[in-house]
Formats: C-alpha cells, structure tokens, sequence
C-alpha cells in the first residue's frame, strides 16, 4: 500500500510541474484560443 501512495505523491508532483512549465511557456493562450475556434465552429459563426 505504501508502493502505491509514493507512486500516486510522484505522479501528482510530476503533473504539477508540467503544469507549471505549460503556464510559463504561455502554453494556456493558445489553449484557450484552440477552445475558442471550436465552440465558435460548433455553433456555426467560425
């Protein structure tokens, strides 16, 4: 049990930190705007 909480502790911390690197590259503006073109596209003004 104590194998699966330290593997469970790293991956978080492994998430955490490619999160991190992902908002300080400016990776969530282009996210956003991906997100934007697709619903504008799914209701038909895109």
């Amino acid at each position: 049990m104590k194998k699966v909480d330290l593997m469970r502790t790293g991956l978080l911390l492994l998430a955490a930190v490619f999160v991190v690197l992902g908002v300080m590259r400016g990776e969530t503006a282009v996210v956003l705007q991906k997100a934007v073109n697709i619903c504008l596209e799914c209701i038909g003004i895109g």
